[in-house]
Parts: C-alpha cells; structure tokens; sequence
C-alpha cells in the first residue's frame, strides 16, 4: 500500500482516476523532470534522472490499478481464479503475491498479516482465496502465465 500511496501522491491521483488523466500527468511530469533540461554537471541532473525513472515505474504501475485497466481484463481474471489453483504465493509488507497453476501472477495490496496467516493455515487454500482474497483487495497482474510450446 505504501508504493500505492506514494504513486498516487506523486501524479496527484484518485483511486477513479481515468487512463486519459493518468496519460496527461505522466506527459507533464515527463516534461518537467526530463534531464536534457539540466547541464550534465548541475546537481539537479542526476535528480531528474532518478525522477524520471520513477515517473516511468509510477505511471506503468498506476495504469495496471486503474479500474479501466481491471475492467478491461476482468474475464481473464475471473477464469484465472476459478479454474486455476494457486501453485505458490508469498506475503511481504501487506503485499500477497499468489501464483497460479497456469503460471499468471497477481499481486494484492493491503493485505494484513492475520488473512495471510488464515491463509497459510487453511487445509483448502484455493477456496480461502476465493472467500477472503481475490475480490476483496486492489490487485494487479504481475506476471503473465507461461507460454506453452
């Protein structure tokens, strides 16, 4: 949650925020922090550099959250968390990674240590999920599923 906070904070965002607002944003802050404004000895080069590369990061990650973006791929999600199993997942700072048999991964913000621990101790992981998981936190693929030759 907190890279989704200071995401948002840096381009201003709501959580409803539209692809198109999230677009303009980017654009402007591109132009503001790009380093060919800056003489390559001026300190605040090396900062614009830093800044752009996290502008990048920022914008690519506010556009898979955004609701346009989860609508879109809403059907593919959906048939990913009722017919694959979860083959691994793991938890770190609110953030529960989970991988499914098919190899897609999801990502799920917020979510607090007591679920994961449930999780971890539930006899029927999948259905936990399917109960306490899946539609209850922002998530985001962070993986696609592996190519089969």
């Amino acid at each position: 949650m907190k890279r989704v906070k200071e995401y948002r904070t840096l381009f201003a965002a709501e959580p409803k925020s539209t692809l198109k607002e999230l677009k303009t944003t980017y654009r402007n802050l591109v132009k503001e922090w790009h380093p060919d404004k800056f003489q390559a000895d001026d300190e605040k080069a090396a900062e614009a550099e830093e800044m752009g590369r996290k502008i990048i990061d920022a914008y690519h990650f506010l556009v898979s959250i955004a609701p346009e973006t989860r609508e879109k791929y809403q059907e593919e999600y959906t048939e990913t968390i009722n017919t694959s199993g979860i083959a691994d997942f793991q938890y770190k700072n609110l953030r529960l990674e989970i991988t499914f048999l098919d190899g897609t991964t999801y990502e799920y913000f917020g979510v607090p240590r007591n679920v994961y621990v449930k999780m971890c101790q539930s006899d029927k992981l999948t259905r936990f999920a399917k109960r306490n998981v899946f539609t209850s936190y922002l998530y985001r693929k962070s993986k696609k599923s592996m190519e089969t030759v």
